[in-house]
């Protein structure tokens, strides 16, 4: 997948605010979303990602952005791992089936599991920006929010560009 495609609607069971039930990323046009792979459930990094994008979940939802987190783990081991943390509400996919993970590109076929990934697709289904890193490594949160606040000013954003600074103008 390239930035500016199409992102393919697809649907795969979530653990979504305490209940397993399938999701559609048709369920959410008409916003951005960003949507995150992690290795595995019940690991060591993963927990710190899962409570950093919980934390500022109001944040993205303030710019039109759903979260949507997903791994390679069943919607169960998703349903019992999530009672360590209550504070994660937005929708975990539980690609048992690994066929998100194909379709993102992020699945490490020898471990059967996704690499730590973030995409940010915009309203109109568009891929705007992903990023792929080891799998010892987290993520950044608030790299995430700046990332999707840039793209939101639909205008060239300079090197270290914060919200509020001026951009370059019109792309």
């Amino acid at each position: 997948m390239q930035i500016g495609e199409k992102v393919g609607d697809f649907e795969a069971e979530a653990f979504v605010d305490g209940k397993i039930k399938r999701i559609k990323l048709s369920d959410y046009a008409g916003k951005w979303v960003v949507l995150f792979f992690y290795p595995l459930d019940f690991t060591f990094v993963c927990p710190t990602e899962m409570r950093g994008f919980a934390k500022r979940e109001h944040e993205f939802a303030a710019l039109n952005a759903a979260v949507i987190g997903a791994s390679t783990d069943s919607a169960y081991s998703h349903k019992a791992w999530m009672r360590d943390m209550p504070e994660v509400r937005y929708p975990v996919i539980a690609d048992t089936t690994h066929a998100v993970s194909r379709l993102f590109g992020v699945l490490k076929e020898d471990q059967g599991i996704a690499f730590r990934a973030t995409f940010i697709i915009d309203p109109d289904s568009a891929l705007r920006y992903y990023v792929m890193s080891d799998l010892s490594v987290g993520r950044s949160v608030e790299e995430t929010l700046r990332v999707l606040k840039a793209l939101q000013t639909g205008e060239l954003c300079p090197v270290e560009w914060k919200p509020g600074e001026k951009t370059l103008g019109k792309a």
